[in-house]
């Protein structure tokens, strides 16, 4: 299984804020709903194809539906995703580690398993993947979730 980390990003709230975020993905489902009005109209269309449920999300892809799960965590430093429902086994593990009280650093890692050759065409991308997973998910706003 192959490995791409995002670059350690930081984020100006308590590590305990940001795990109860990360490892419920209802708290997403409820801010969406309440603010979809407030969203520019391609994120709303881009939102349409995403369904977050109890115990994970789901997304309309070109290759079918794509399920992930919450499949561990370690409160408050570690929430892993894992696909369901995938072609390619893959999971996505957020990990946090506090900076002090109000401040903690996140790194996003994409775990995935690739033939050889997808992995030398494709692999550049899911660097990049990693990258802006880890860039969004210091941007949320856990103020108002």
């Amino acid at each position: 299984m192959e490995s791409y980390k995002s670059d350690k990003n930081t984020i100006d709230f308590n590590i305990q804020v940001i795990y109860s975020k990360l490892s419920d993905p209802r708290v997403f489902k409820a801010h969406i709903d309440q603010n979809i009005d407030r969203l520019p109209q391609e994120a709303r269309e881009h939102l349409e194809k995403v369904k977050f449920e109890d115990d994970g999300i789901s997304v309309e892809s070109p290759m079918g539906p794509l399920k992930l799960s919450v499949s561990d965590s370690i409160e408050p430093s570690m929430v892993k995703y894992t696909a369901m429902s995938s072609p390619v086994p893959f999971g996505l593990v957020i990990n946090l580690e506090p900076i002090d009280e109000n401040h903690t650093q996140a790194v996003a890692e994409l775990n995935i398993e690739l033939p050889f050759m997808l992995k030398a065409m494709v692999g550049s991308k899911l660097t990049e993947g990693a990258k802006k997973m880890g860039e969004m998910i210091a941007k949320l706003p856990y103020g108002e979730l």
